[in-house]
């Protein structure tokens, strides 16, 4: 289930261009794109899905690899085409993705779902996202899947902030294991890894890499936005070596699945 009206509410009264542009937001960015990057080659082919306002579409776009991309709510596409240059080899258009029937089976040759696992509340919803980016990307193809992790909104919103009281009383955090529980009014859906993992046992893939893409930075931003370059480059260079740790996972507000379409 996805209602279009809290999302858009939302999304028109954030700047995710503007998070993802800050220091502390640009980990995120670059080791999302460090990650897409190993896997692009000449005249690849490019999907999209929950594109958002384009960031990472249009990055590549502008390197000069044709990119489709899908969103969901219209505020997002507004902007995605205001930031559309001339010529770029880009095309955006609504979509849900549970249902790519407007695309052809076996087209992309790297697929990005890199914003829909956030906003699906069901696991029924959200496999079905996952088997059509699949059904849409060529055998041996590379899909790029970002979640939001549980434990960094527990500390950050619950403890940092003061709420867990009223998330525990109002039965969206359970009190025994801390499992987290989101519906639409909450915008995010939570993860732990091994939820991720579970889903992924049904698909005929294979798993390339798991990543914690911005890793501790989420629980220190002002640090990492206080850093001056030399010192900012010697954190991104410490956090892209450590990355791929496992310990990392559960602590990383956002995590990449890579993987391969067997």
């Amino acid at each position: 289930m996805i209602d279009q009206d809290y999302l858009s509410a939302y999304y028109q009264n954030y700047d995710e261009d503007g998070r993802l542009a800050s220091r502390h937001g640009s980990v995120e960015f670059l080791t999302t794109m460090r990650f897409i990057e190993k896997y692009l080659f000449n005249g690849a082919k490019i999907i999209e899905i929950g594109a958002g306002t384009g960031r990472y579409s249009h990055a590549l776009a502008r390197k000069g690899y044709a990119v489709d991309a899908v969103e969901l709510t219209e505020c997002n596409i507004e902007v995605f085409r205001r930031n559309t240059l001339p010529d770029e080899p880009v095309t955006v258009r609504q979509g849900d993705a549970r249902d790519l029937s407007a695309f052809a089976e076996g087209t992309y040759d790297l697929t990005l779902l890199l914003g829909p696992m956030y906003h699906l509340y069901t696991r029924e919803d959200a496999m079905q996202a996952l088997r059509e980016a699949l059904r849409v990307t060529k055998a041996g193809g590379v899909v790029f899947v970002s979640y939001c992790m549980t434990d960094p909104s527990i500390i950050g919103y619950g403890f940092k902030k003061g709420h867990i009281h009223e998330l525990l009383e109002d039965g969206l955090v359970d009190p025994v294991a801390f499992r987290a529980f989101s519906d639409p009014k909450e915008i995010f859906q939570l993860y732990r890894k091994a939820d991720i993992d579970e889903m992924m046992g049904h698909l005929t893939v294979s798993r390339l890499h798991f990543v914690a893409t911005d890793g501790y930075t989420h629980h220190m931003p002002e640090t990492v936005d206080a850093m001056d370059d030399a010192t900012f480059d010697v954190y991104l260079r410490y956090h892209l070596a450590i990355c791929e740790l496992p310990e990392l996972f559960g602590w990383s507000h956002h995590t990449l699945d890579v993987f391969r379409k067997i």
